[in-house]
Order: structure tokens, then sequence, then C-alpha cells
């Protein structure tokens, strides 16, 4: 499956790019900046992002692109400190700016027909600004502040934006992260709910083959869902054990037994354990060791069916 690398090299807003990218449909993992190459590669990116940062690229141990990256050959677009690194990295000149640009601020494009062009009305967050561009290097676009707000080599697809284009304060900023990864990388946005359940699926059987599979249910999404993956994968090899905590909303525990067993057709052992979680948490008011308790107790609960 085709998918984005994100290097995180600091940005509060790092998750938001993920979700953007995900939006778009597109298949993407967020990576700390030095993770090691074995591990980003593994995913099989077409493409780099790198978010923004609160480090200037002159601090000792400040993050920085790793070479590897440069040596995939695959497009690349820094975003803000990400910008800042890209530019440092290939050799143009990074500087304090006289005032530190934070807010609100309108791009100018500074030649037509780019990713720039979606966008005027952009979010800045940063201190240092380019006023070299490495060797290749055009200007996209200008704001007030920033001569240098964005730059492009359209050579190497190598891209640098000093705004924020994945918060709700760029509009249309996502069309420009969607455009990077569809028009430049070349990813195709198929990475739909219903590709990760055929995915998920295929993975199933190829790891489950003929075996038995034994599934803790609580009555949460996630392990509900799970089960669900695989009783659609495996069917009648899947036996799931729900475990009634007694903490559930009333006549939870019969809906969870009902969806399984009526709707998914799936075997099911319920166990009614309320008792022991009972006892276990009796005299405890902190909400850490309760959270504690429960799920020791679940696992052995759990166990003991097992």
């Amino acid at each position: 499956m085709d998918s984005i690398a994100i290097l995180d090299f600091g940005s509060q807003y790092a998750q938001l790019i993920a979700r953007r990218v995900r939006e778009a449909q597109i298949y993407c993992e967020l990576f700390p900046w030095d993770a090691p190459m074995e591990q980003i590669l593994a995913i099989q990116p077409k493409g780099f992002i790198l978010s923004g940062g609160p480090k200037s690229v002159y601090e000792e141990g400040a993050p920085y692109i790793q070479d590897f990256i440069f040596k995939t050959g695959l497009p690349i677009l820094g975003i803000c400190y990400g910008m800042q690194a890209l530019t440092y990295a290939l050799g143009g000149q990074v500087d304090s700016s006289a005032q530190r640009e934070y807010g609100p601020a309108v791009i100018e494009p500074t030649i037509p027909g780019t990713m720039l062009d979606v966008v005027s009305n952009v979010w800045m967050s940063h201190g240092d600004r380019i006023t070299k561009l490495p060797e290749g290097f055009i200007a996209l676009a200008r704001s007030g502040n920033s001569p240098l707000a964005a730059m492009g080599d359209m050579q190497r697809k190598y891209f640098g934006v000093q705004f924020h284009p994945e918060v709700h304060h760029t509009p249309n900023g996502e069309k420009l992260l969607q455009h990077f990864v569809t028009d430049i990388c070349g990813v195709k946005p198929n990475w739909t709910p219903a590709s990760i359940i055929e995915e998920s699926v295929r993975r199933i059987r190829n790891q489950v083959g003929n075996e038995r599979v034994l599934a803790a249910v609580s009555g949460g999404v996630d392990s509900s869902v799970a089960a669900a993956l695989v009783h659609k994968a495996i069917g009648d090899q899947l036996v799931a054990v729900f475990v009634d905590t007694g903490l559930m909303r009333k006549n939870e525990g019969a809906q969870v037994a009902s969806a399984f067993r009526d709707h998914l057709h799936a075997e099911l052992i319920t166990v009614d354990a309320a008792d022991e979680f009972f006892s276990a948490l009796k005299g405890n008011t902190d909400p850490e060791q309760k959270r504690k308790i429960v799920g020791e107790k679940f696992i052995r609960v759990f166990e003991a069916q097992a």
C-alpha cells in the first residue's frame, strides 16, 4: 500500500498533519525525526512530510534531516521548522527574524500554477526565517514578514512552507497537503474504511491459518471491533470471552452478548465477574489505582477462562 512518512521535529501539530493526510484517504505514519531508517522505510513511503518544531536549526542538539531521507530521492515537504531544516541541510541560510511571526498572515504566490494557489490566509508560528534559498530552489510565495514564505525545487520535488497548512486557521491548507501527497508523491487516495477492513482480514487470515483464536472482549469499542474483524476473517475459528466487570451501564452487558451472538453469530462465552471486581475495588478511591486493579483483574479472569 502506498504511504507517506511524517517526521516529527517536536511540533504540537504533528498529529494534525497525519490526520489531514488520512482525511485525504492516504495511509501515513508519524515517526520521531531520528527514528531508524529501517523503521521508516518499512512502510515503503512515496514521500516525506517534515513537521514544525520549537528549536532553531543552529541550536546545539537541534533535530536534523537524516541523510537517508535525501538518498531515497523521494519528494519532501517541509513545514515551518521542517522548511528551515531542509534549507539548512541543503546549504541555504536561516537567520533569526527581527520580529517573531505568530498568528494570521496573508501570503502571495510569486509564480502561478503551484500548490500555493489554493491558500492565501495562513497561520504562522516561527522565530527564524529563510534568508537565502538552497541551490536549485525558487521562491513560491511571500508574506509581509517573510519574503521567502514558501520555496520549491521542482527538479527534486523538494518543497517548504513557512506556515502551517494543517491547522484550521489556514483555510484550504488541507488541499495543499492533498496536492503534495497525491499529485507530487503520486499516492493513490485509496485508504478507505473498506480497504482497511480488507487489508486487516487478509493479514489475519495469513497469520492464523487453520489455528483457533481466543479473543478477550471488554464491551468497549476497541476489543469489540478487533474481535469483529477477526471473526470476519476466520469465522468459527474464533471464540470470544466477554468479561462482564459489573461496571458497565445498565443492560449494556446483555447488549454486548446480543451483538456477538445474534448479529455476528460468533461463539461467545460470558463471564459474570462483577463480585470479583467489586471486592477488589472495595475501599479504593484513587482513580489510577482503580484503573490498575480493573486491568489486572480482567487479565486474571480471562486467563482462568483460557
